[in-house]
């Protein structure tokens, strides 16, 4: 089970494991999405452009940050939603064979006791092999409240 909502700390860090970014990674996600941009799809095309090779489209990298913040096991079973990506910046490539990992920052909570949840803003760097960061920005996660039956009874544990 994932964290509740009351177990986010400001300030908590948080590094994902790594993962490789494969060809097949880049054309699956344009064929999924559509986006077939040749320089994501075509290398002969890629050579002549700005990055002399291949790059992973921006959102598969956004979208790969997602699945290794998921991997972390922190919200499984207790996110209801992704609400928001804020100021969220492409600040170099992601090539093929870039090894990419998360590092995550909680920035912000707010409890929202009227749906049993509570907003928490998370800082998040995507860096890759180099540590260089290759996009970062903010993410508002809407996570669920510890129920309060599991929060009396460890009350009562406490003070026992």
């Amino acid at each position: 089970m994932g964290r509740y909502f009351e177990e986010f700390q400001v300030g908590e860090k948080i590094t994902t494991q790594s993962r490789k970014v494969t060809d097949a990674d880049i054309m699956s996600f344009a064929a999924l999405t559509g986006d077939d941009n040749r320089i994501h799809t075509n290398e002969e095309f890629s050579h002549s452009g700005p990055f002399g090779k291949r790059i992973a489209h921006g959102l598969l990298g956004l979208s790969i940050a997602s699945g290794l913040l998921w991997q972390t096991g922190i919200l499984d079973g207790t996110v209801i939603a992704f609400r928001e990506v804020n100021e969220w910046k492409f600040v170099k490539p992601v090539f093929i064979d870039d090894v990419l990992h998360a590092e995550l920052e909680s920035l912000e909570t707010k409890p929202l006791p009227r749906i049993g949840a509570g907003s928490v803003i998370v800082g998040v760097e995507l860096m890759n092999q180099a540590n260089e960061v290759c996009m970062k920005g903010k993410w508002t996660l809407l996570v669920m409240s510890r129920p309060k039956a599991a929060a009396s009874t460890e009350a009562s544990s406490a003070s026992a």
